[in-house]
């Protein structure tokens, strides 16, 4: 099924303008998720909106935003009001300015999406828009409408289309000198620094995502098969604690040294690491349903169950 926008309206730079798509960049519904239950029963929980003075259930067409002032008095704010103060950036990103990316500092990153041209028409002008900006390397700076909050946006090329992150605003960034103030001024000395970067030297590697790997999730899987299968679950023995660093210069010696006995072999220059499975839930909890489904698993079941494997996930784009 192809993904669903999150908004569309218009690009526009100055008197250029197309019309655009936006769409998450990223995606959870591949994670495990739960819900919550009663114990008792086995039932799920339903979640019911009441009011907190009388208990008496609210339909959603009776609830509206309220602005806390004291604690019995709200301020009603409609969404109608709501759409009226967000103007015209409700249905236009407008470029406001381009700025070098290496500008924008990190911690303002919220969120990215992915912007494309919304039909057959337009393709052009966002091709302008977006090839002006990668061949001056610059990042575009615009302001959008979601859920009727309006955003801070950063538009940068990425292939054919654009990649815009939403920012924080100022306030919403706290200050670091809050927590780094009392970090003590120490001096290292050279010898450490040089440890130090070897052992670096030694972690090097090159920026793979596909690498990485969700060891909580793999083992929340494996979790829930083996009590679908009725396996019954030991208790985790509790972890070994290291002992305290009394020598900071002994302790940078060992690392280096147990890097270079159990270190990964270096990569040949230029050689391409193979590209590991992309696994969803889906591919690794298959439903169980009726009687004789269970009754069929439990003869092909061995007595220990194995680590569930996902086939490999079929490629879809975020939405």
């Amino acid at each position: 099924m192809a993904p669903r926008a999150n908004w569309k309206g218009f690009l526009r730079l100055s008197l250029v303008t197309c019309p655009v798509a936006l769409y998450p960049a990223t995606s959870e519904s591949e994670k495990v998720s739960f819900n919550q239950i009663n114990k008792k029963t086995g039932h799920r929980v339903k979640y019911a909106k009441v009011d907190a003075e009388t208990g008496e259930e609210v339909a959603n067409e009776d609830i509206v935003k309220g602005y806390k002032v004291d604690t019995d008095t709200y301020i009603e704010v409609t969404k109608d009001e709501l759409e009226d103060i967000a103007l015209e950036s409700t249905h236009t990103i407008e470029i406001d300015e381009f700025v070098p990316k290496s500008d924008i500092d990190s911690r303002y990153l919220i969120r990215p999406y992915y912007l494309v041209p919304d039909g057959k028409v337009g393709h052009d002008a966002f091709a302008v828009i977006r090839e002006t900006a990668r061949s001056m390397n610059k990042v575009a700076i615009g302001r959008v409408v979601l859920t009727n909050r309006e955003h801070v946006i950063a538009l940068e090329p990425l292939g054919n289309g654009l990649m815009g992150t939403l920012l924080r605003y100022p306030y919403e960034v706290r200050d670091e000198k809050e927590y780094f103030d009392d970090i003590q001024d120490v001096k290292v000395t050279k010898d450490m620094l040089d440890l130090a970067k070897h052992i670096v030297e030694k972690k090097s590697a090159p920026f793979e995502p596909e690498d990485f790997e969700d060891h909580y999730e793999a083992a929340l899987v494996d979790l829930i098969n083996k009590k679908r299968a009725g396996v019954r679950i030991p208790a985790k023995a509790a972890p070994k604690t290291g002992g305290n660093v009394i020598n900071l210069m002994d302790a940078l010696k060992r690392s280096l040294t147990s890097e270079e006995e159990s270190g990964p072999a270096a990569k040949p220059k230029g050689a391409k690491r193979p590209k590991k499975r992309v696994e969803g839930q889906r591919e690794m909890l298959l439903p169980i349903s009726g009687k004789k489904a269970k009754e069929e698993q439990k003869k092909e079941e061995p007595k220990k169950a194995e680590k569930p494997t996902r086939a490999p996930a079929r490629s879809r784009k975020a939405g």
